[in-house]
């Protein structure tokens, strides 16, 4: 018994680490850039509901993207999700005009996880990029 307990902790060692779950996707068009929305599974249908918004209509974008920006990403904290009591969760943070992707996320997840309500730590619903 000993043997086969040795066994299979060696095989828990030597596996592959678990791939992280894949979330859904959706992809818009507007306006000349890329609108990507992560469907994570924390979201409300209401909070599903506005980031879709924002990939479909002109005015939902224009708040996120001022005209001649640049890159924008959005962050929420799994526990905040994007909406809460009818309002923006306050950990919600969006940045945009910013050089790049990597740095449009890196400023989103910082403004977040500072502040987040705790919990896990904040993941990217949205993507901004020029076409």
């Amino acid at each position: 018994m000993k043997n086969t307990s040795l066994v299979l902790a060696a095989l828990t060692l030597l596996a592959p680490p678990a791939q992280a779950q894949q979330v859904p996707t959706e992809t818009y068009t507007l306006d000349g850039v890329q609108i990507t929305i992560q469907l994570h599974p924390f979201l409300s249908p209401e909070g599903v509901a506005m980031l879709r918004l924002v990939g479909q209509n002109r005015d939902a974008l224009s708040l996120f993207v001022p005209e001649g920006a640049r890159f924008a990403a959005m962050a929420l904290a799994p526990n905040d999700g994007l909406v809460q009591d009818g309002l923006l969760a306050e950990s919600a943070v969006a940045v945009a005009d910013l050089p790049d992707l990597r740095a449009a996320r890196d400023a989103a997840l910082d403004g977040c996880n500072a502040a987040r309500s705790g919990g896990r730590s904040c993941v990217i619903a949205l993507e901004i990029k020029p076409e």
